[in-house]
């Protein structure tokens, strides 16, 4: 019986530097099948103005700055982009009537994310796909519609949403990106009711469900996975007694899902500050957490041998 290491990340939203440690992690540690599960856009673009001078100027994390010169400008960029932001060189003219008009940010900002999706894709294809390594990548609640043609349209990497997929001739994973209603009101969120068909849908797919995984970004509700912090309706953090006050927020129709169907794996994340592992039952659910902002890639690795987990463990670089 062959045994599969399977490397899974998750909320890498946007990060150039993570993308890359995902892609090495094939090599690294030596992982037959990687896993991107779902929220792969950033959250920020910044605009990087013309000066009329050569200079540049734009504002990050709060702060002016001033790129002298074409040099510093791609400096700056690349290091945005590392961190998970898009940025635009634009005219003075062009950013005024940008901040006259909400829909043409809305547009900008989608091409930018369209456009860094597909650089990864072909980065992917041109580092692995002539090895035998398989790459799943999916759309999770912060990620467009827009996204889904271009994860859609490569002959190596697999999007594996919505359906019943073979990572590796024994092993089959269903996955969703959709999400539980969050204060954000991400693209893909939808009511639990709804998740529970969606999640069942393919989980009564499923021909051995012993050694299946459920790729569900969304954690089960009521674990060490799915706490979160506090959000109130101004969309500000919660602190009592000087600490921040963290409640459940995974999904009720995930970990029901888990309960009944009782898979090897659960493959979950969308809450970054909830790192860790629990079994629900026989099923060993994962969320390796996320410090995308930081450049750090966390992840969760797995060995697998038929029904069996041989060994698994949390690990980030």
């Amino acid at each position: 019986m062959a045994k599969s290491r399977v490397y899974f990340i998750s909320d890498v939203h946007g990060s150039n530097r993570c993308f890359r440690k995902f892609l090495n992690a094939a090599g690294f540690y030596k992982a037959d099948i990687l896993i991107l599960g779902g929220d792969i856009t950033g959250k920020v673009m910044t605009p990087i103005i013309e000066g009329g001078d050569g200079s540049f100027r734009c504002t990050y994390q709060g702060s002016d700055l001033v790129l002298k010169n074409n040099e510093e400008v791609e400096e700056f960029r690349k290091k945005a982009a590392d961190f998970g932001q898009y940025t635009s060189i634009m005219s003075p003219s062009e950013f005024k009537e940008l901040q006259a008009n909400p829909g043409k940010v809305t547009e900008l900002f989608n091409r930018l994310m369209v456009e860094r999706t597909r650089e990864w894709i072909s980065l992917a294809e041109e580092r692995l796909g002539k090895t035998s390594v398989k790459c799943f990548i999916s759309p999770g609640n912060d990620d467009l519609s827009d996204l889904d043609p271009v994860l859609d349209s490569s002959p190596y990497v697999v999007n594996p949403e919505g359906r019943v997929v073979e990572i590796d001739g024994e092993h089959e994973m269903i996955t969703l990106g959709y999400t539980n209603h969050t204060p954000w009101n991400s693209p893909r969120e939808v009511d639990e009711d709804v998740l529970a068909l969606k999640i069942s849908g393919m989980a009564d797919k499923v021909q051995n469900m012993k050694s299946a995984i459920f790729n569900i970004h969304v954690p089960p509700i009521d674990t060490p996975i799915d706490q979160a912090p506090r959000i109130d309706k101004n969309l500000k953090i919660v602190v009592k007694a000087g600490y921040v006050e963290m409640i459940s927020a995974g999904s009720s129709a995930c970990r029901a899902a888990v309960m009944k169907y009782q898979p090897m794996i659960g493959l979950h994340g969308h809450i970054h500050e909830s790192r860790g592992i629990v079994k629900l039952g026989r099923t060993l659910c994962a969320n390796p957490g996320s410090e995308y902002g930081e450049g750090i890639l966390r992840s969760f690795i797995s060995d697998l041998e038929g029904d069996r987990i041989k060994s698994y463990l949390l690990a980030s670089g």
